[in-house]
């Protein structure tokens, strides 16, 4: 959890009772009392009128409560957009996520700009996506955070078939295809694969290290040097 999370839940839960010790909210988050103790120092520097001592538990003053979230409409709107360009072109889970976000967000934004939610006329068909594309970006998705090693059946654009093995980097989306910057272990050299020409795919429980000249920064900059060759 980031740090910013956490402040923020600390206060969700000293508004939600009336007196919290260090040690439940060091059990309910998951980190020392040590660091429960700097966190509600640094959070009644910035004014958060907290009221308590260690030892005996910590309370708000009656009455303070977080302000509500002030979007603009136009960033509203790219919110609702974004939502719906991952729903359609994502993975089902990030589709799933994408929706509970929205609905948070409509539950704490002011009833003033709420219609901004509900108003958007853009929208992102999903009846044109391959559902085997949807399946292969929820695996790499995957492969990519946890950096693990991945294994598929490739045809080339010259329509040659390859079995491969590689290095899930980073994910991108070109406005008709999604396509995975990998390391290939096969080649020895970076290359970007389209999710709809994989075949067979299988995220491994081997984890790969960053190494010098393997990584996504590495990739970025050969792709700017050699672009037309990046294509496999």
């Amino acid at each position: 959890m980031r740090r910013a999370d956490r402040l923020f839940a600390i206060v969700q839960a000293l508004r939600g009772r009336r007196l919290t010790t260090a040690k439940q909210l060091a059990d309910r988050l998951q980190v020392s009392e040590r660091t429960i103790y700097r966190d509600i120092q640094d959070l009644s520097l910035t004014g958060v009128p907290i009221v308590g001592e260690a030892g005996l538990g910590y309370s708000l003053k009656k009455g303070f409560d977080v302000p509500p979230l002030m979007f603009e409409y136009d960033e509203l709107e790219a919110l609702i957009i974004g939502a719906r360009m991952v729903g359609a072109w994502g993975g089902t889970s990030l589709a799933d996520s994408a929706e509970r976000a929205i609905e948070k967000i409509a539950a704490v934004v002011p009833a003033s700009r709420r219609t901004a939610l509900e108003i958007t006329q853009v929208y992102a068909p999903n009846f044109h996506v391959d559902p085997v594309v949807g399946a292969h970006f929820e695996l790499l998705r995957l492969a990519v955070r946890e950096r693990r090693f991945s294994r598929m059946d490739y045809r080339s654009i010259e329509n040659k078939d390859t079995s491969r093995c590689v290095r899930p980097l980073a994910l991108h989306f070109w406005g008709e295809r999604w396509t995975l910057a990998a390391w290939c272990e096969m080649r020895k050299d970076f290359r970007a694969f389209r999710l709809d020409r994989m075949r067979n795919l299988a995220v491994t429980d081997d984890h790969f290290a960053l190494e010098s000249g393997k990584t996504f920064a590495d990739y970025l900059r050969k792709m700017e040097r050699e672009s037309p060759r990046m294509t496999t």
